[in-house]
């Protein structure tokens, strides 16, 4: 009888994560979404406390990393945790692991904004991998060995310049503390990339440091 209730515990578990992969959300009201690009090196530069070694240890010469893709509002802030997230299973995590450098963020991605999406956990993911393989990194970033400093536009320019087919209003960057934080590229429902409104956000400060990857 024991090794009964053990065999019935695993296909709970296992039906479970089917139902979490191909179960459908209940999309929220939203008008498009942002790709987030995390610069990570600035991002590890300014993490308090101890940055995940998988995407901040010396040596991984990490540049972009993808920290959502984020239903967004034309105006106003875009919804987030819009149900109850279930855990992403290991084999989404594996997929998304080149992506998405930590399972944490993963998992953090699909409760606050994966849920509002109105996809199952696989399509979201997917559309999260369909939306950053459009996008080429303008070479500045990919051959930067020393400090640098730019401000919104330039790397806004920089980025519109390397994806010519996208609209040049389709990006925008991001700062915190004096550093560059994220490029944001802004795409429909459908992944077609079209202009951000305001509420994608923009750095308004006149410069920011960029940091090389280390």
């Amino acid at each position: 009888m024991a090794k009964i209730g053990f065999l019935s515990i695993g296909l709970l578990a296992a039906l479970a994560g089917v139902a979490a992969q191909s179960g459908k959300q209940a999309a929220a009201s939203f008008d498009y979404y942002v790709l987030s690009l995390s610069w990570a090196p600035d991002f590890c530069a300014q993490s308090r406390g101890n940055p995940d070694p998988n995407e901040c240890a010396a040596g991984r010469h990490i540049g972009f990393v993808v920290h959502g893709l984020w239903p967004q509002a034309n105006s106003g802030t875009g919804p987030e945790n819009c149900s109850a997230a279930s855990p992403v299973p290991q084999s989404i995590v594996n997929l998304m692991l080149s992506y998405i450098p930590t399972a944490s963020l993963i998992q953090h991605e699909w409760n606050a904004h994966g849920t509002c999406s109105g996809l199952n956990m696989s399509d979201y993911f997917t559309d999260v991998r369909k939306a950053r393989d459009t996008v080429q990194i303008p070479q500045q970033f990919s051959s930067l060995t020393q400090p640098t400093n730019a401000t919104a536009a330039q790397i806004e320019a920089e980025f519109a310049a390397t994806n010519s087919s996208f609209p040049p209003a389709a990006f925008r960057a991001t700062c915190t503390g004096g550093y560059f934080q994220e490029a944001r590229i802004c795409v429909n429902k459908s992944l077609v990339p079209q202009a951000c409104t305001v509420s994608a956000g923009e750095c308004t400060s006149p410069g920011m440091k960029i940091l090389p990857p280390r």
